[in-house]
Parts: C-alpha cells; sequence; structure tokens
C-alpha cells in the first residue's frame, strides 16, 4: 500500500484558489502587507488593485517594491493610502504630494510595530517558493520583516511561485500557516546597478584601503558598493552581514575571497536580510548553504552587527554638513528614501573590535553643480545619522576619520573633502559660523 499523503498536502490542496478569490479576505479599512523587493508579489497586487472598486480607506504597508505601483495613483486615492516604510522611486511622488504616509523608522525595528500591535496587520501578501517535501516555503529572495508580518497578521495570503529559489535561514513559512494559496510562474521583479563610473571608482580605491583581510562587510546595491567589491580581489576570508546584498558577491563567492572563515558570528555564512539583483543571484542563491536569510529585526540589530570582529559598514548620504551632520532620506523638505539600516550598521560597526563605519558619497550632485559637502543641511532636510555618530567620510577627494573631532577639525576636514570648486566657498561659510 503506498503511504498516504502528508496532511500539510491536503490543507495545500484545500488552500488554492485564483488571486481574485484569495484578496476577498481584504476589506475597506483594512491594513495590508506587501512583501517588499524582488520578492514583490505582483500577481496578488494587480488582484488587489482591481478589487479597489469595492473598497476604501485600506492602508498598504511595505518597503521598497519595484515596477509601477497601481495602489498609489491618484485614482486609487479614496480606496487605497499607502504607507511607506521606505520610499521607492514608485511611490515617491504620492508620498511627496500628501497621497501616500511616509514612516521614519530603523529597518531594524519595523517588526516590533507588527509583533507589538502597534500596527497591526489584517493580511499579509508574500510571494513563497513551493513547498518542500515537509510542507515548508521559503520566503525566497526577501525575508526582512515579512515573516513577521506573516506570524502576525490575522490572513496570509501566499502567491506560491515555482520560480521562486528556496533560500536557507530563518526564512520558511509553513503551509498550516497560510491561509489561501495562488499558484503562480513568472519572472520575479529584478535590480541592475549601472557600472561603476570613474568618480564611484575613485571612492570605491579609498574604502577598499579601510579593509584588511578577514573583514566582514556590509554593502548595498548600487554604484559604489559594486565598485568596493571589485577592488576586494587580493583579500582573503572576507565574510559577509548586510542588511542587503546583490550580484557583486558572486564574483569574490567564486574566486574564494568571500568565505566568512574568519566571522565571529554566523560563521562560514553570508548573512542578510533580503538580496536585489537579478536572476543570476537568485540562481546562486537557490538552495544554497552558503547563504542564509533572516529577518531584519536579527540582521539589523546593533547588537547583533557588533558581535562581528572587523565589521565594515559602507553606507551613502544625500549630502554631510561641515559639522559632521548626515542627511540620507530627503532633498530639503522633499522625501527621498529612508532611513533603512544606516544607522543600525554605523553604530554596530562602530562598536565591532576593530569596526570601521563609513559614509561614501561622491563630492557633488547635479553633474558637478552642487556640493554634496555643504555648509548646513538643506531647510526641511533629516539628519538620519547624527554627527556623533559619524566616524569615516569618504568621497573621490579622499576619507577622513571624524570620531572624536571637535568641530573646527571637522569642518576643516570636510572642506579637504569637498570638490575644490567649492572649497574656497564652504571656508567662508565655515569662518562665518565661527567653525574656522
Amino acid at each position: 500500500m503506498p503511504a498516504p499523503p502528508p496532511a500539510w498536502l491536503d490543507r495545500y490542496r484545500s488552500l488554492r484558489t485564483s488571486a481574485d478569490d484569495a484578496l476577498r479576505c481584504v476589506q475597506s479599512g483594512a491594513r495590508i502587507y506587501i512583501h517588499p523587493g524582488c520578492a514583490t508579489p505582483l500577481t496578488l497586487l494587480e488582484a488587489l488593485c482591481r478589487r479597489a472598486v469595492m473598497l476604501h480607506d485600506v492602508e498598504v504597508v511595505h518597503l521598497l517594491t519595484f515596477g509601477h505601483a497601481p495602489h498609489s495613483a491618484p485614482d486609487m486615492r479614496t480606496h487605497f493610502r499607502h504607507n511607506a516604510m521606505f520610499i521607492g522611486a514608485n511611490v515617491r511622488d504620492a508620498v511627496n504630494e500628501g497621497r501616500a504616509d511616509y514612516t521614519p523608522i530603523f529597518l531594524g525595528e519595523i517588526s516590533k510595530l507588527f509583533r507589538s500591535g502597534a500596527m497591526a496587520l489584517d493580511v499579509a501578501l508574500l510571494q513563497v517558493s513551493a513547498p518542500d517535501e515537509h510542507g515548508f516555503c521559503s520566503l525566497g529572495v526577501s525575508v526582512d520583516h515579512s515573516l513577521d508580518a506573516a506570524h502576525a497578521a490575522h490572513w496570509v495570503v501566499a502567491e506560491v511561485n515555482d520560480r521562486m529559489p528556496r533560500v536557507h535561514g530563518d526564512a520558511f513559512l509553513h503551509v498550516r500557516e497560510i491561509d489561501a494559496v495562488v499558484e503562480t510562474s513568472r519572472a520575479l521583479a529584478e535590480m541592475t546597478a549601472d557600472p561603476p563610473d570613474e568618480i564611484a571608482g575613485r571612492i570605491s580605491n579609498h574604502v577598499a584601503a579601510l579593509i584588511e583581510d578577514g573583514a566582514t562587510l556590509q554593502t548595498g546595491i548600487g554604484a559604489i558598493p559594486d565598485a568596493v567589491l571589485q577592488q576586494l580581489g587580493d583579500r582573503r576570508g572576507l565574510g559577509v552581514h548586510t542588511e542587503l546584498f546583490s550580484d557583486g558577491i558572486i564574483d569574490l563567492v567564486e574566486r574564494g575571497i568571500i568565505t566568512g572563515e574568519r566571522k565571529t558570528l554566523h560563521p562560514g555564512k553570508i548573512v542578510a536580510g533580503f538580496m536585489l539583483g537579478t536572476r543570476r543571484l537568485f540562481d546562486f542563491a537557490d538552495d544554497n548553504p552558503m547563504i542564509e536569510l533572516h529577518p531584519s529585526s536579527h540582521v539589523n540589530d546593533p547588537f547583533v552587527i557588533a558581535q562581528n570582529d572587523r565589521m565594515v559598514a559602507i553606507n551613502s548620504a544625500l549630502e554631510v554638513d561641515l559639522t559632521g551632520q548626515v542627511c540620507a532620506d530627503s532633498l530639503g523638505t522633499r522625501f527621498y528614501s529612508g532611513f533603512g539600516g544606516q544607522v543600525d550598521f554605523i553604530r554596530g560597526a562602530a562598536r565591532s573590535r576593530g569596526g570601521i563605519p563609513v559614509i561614501a558619497l561622491p563630492a557633488t550632485a547635479c553633474s558637478g553643480a552642487v556640493s554634496r559637502i555643504v555648509p548646513l543641511l538643506k531647510p526641511g532636510a533629516g539628519v538620519v545619522t547624527t554627527r556623533a555618530d559619524v566616524h569615516w567620510v569618504v568621497t573621490e577627494y579622499g576619507a577622513v576619520d571624524l570620531f572624536g573631532m571637535n568641530v573646527r577639525r571637522r569642518a576643516r576636514a570636510l572642506i579637504e573633502l569637498a570638490h575644490p570648486a567649492f572649497r574656497e566657498a564652504l571656508e567662508r561659510d565655515a569662518h562665518a559660523r565661527k567653525l574656522l
């Protein structure tokens, strides 16, 4: 006699339905969470917008998503109101036009809102892998806060995509924790970074000079992090503990440069909350025991980060003033992105044995017309990383460690990091403010 199917399989079969039927659980006045990043459940999001005519005052909560965000379109304003924990390009106009909200928060603390009930969730819309033989679905390329959201939500709808990789770590949701299943087979959203330009290359040279053998890295996505990784071909025994990683790590792993063998926490593992990249990265991560994704409440906890000796945290900024204040989430009064994990990792690296917290940015913006080293932050600009938290600041003109410097020495050091065309004006402003 053949063995009977496991109990979870019967449940799974009973949960299968269409996207439109699954989204009937969303009612007016509800708060729903959408799996972010490359795990954005596109089929469920499309069905949610088809249901809009029957809904009003639905709050939609998520971090960065890719592609079009139809729920934030002007004609959806009475049906949905987006609440951004991190502002992506697809919702930036909605936030700044007052059609959507922005909640400033450290990435490592978002899960507290869900778990405590301070931001109670009615429905979580997720994209997961097909279940394994034990009934566990992987959250795939993005664990972030989605596992906590699933545990906190009253109703969980899972888009089960057979093209979602099975990624290891604290990354699994059992079929018994799911209330509706929508099976799909479609390409995941991808994110590609522009190749590093000459300025990113010069910045990366200064950053790479700070990275020793055996260091553990936090890098994001973009031209500067990718350029830094390209400079590390002669290092040995590097590790990764980061809120996110992208395609740039693959070559260093395959060349035996990133091994994690000298990590003091999670040795041998690449640890992150999520990944943003292309199909090449997703295939690399699929069932790869070296890669572990964990909730951001763990990955981004500064006390956890600090347990990695020689932790090098590389983060960016929109502008830095002459006292060292870092603006990274707004352009003046215009909200641009979010806090993300910058402060989590700057503080964690500062407390790591041999740690190096880095803020790296080009010296100018707008094709050289605007200095990013400024006498004063723009009116309305928000401080993400305080002057007391800042250590290393790097531009294409050099690197300086501000830790322990008084404001007079800081002003002088930061002026030297500015583009030469702006240094004279910065010095005049510094003298006017009695900084010099």
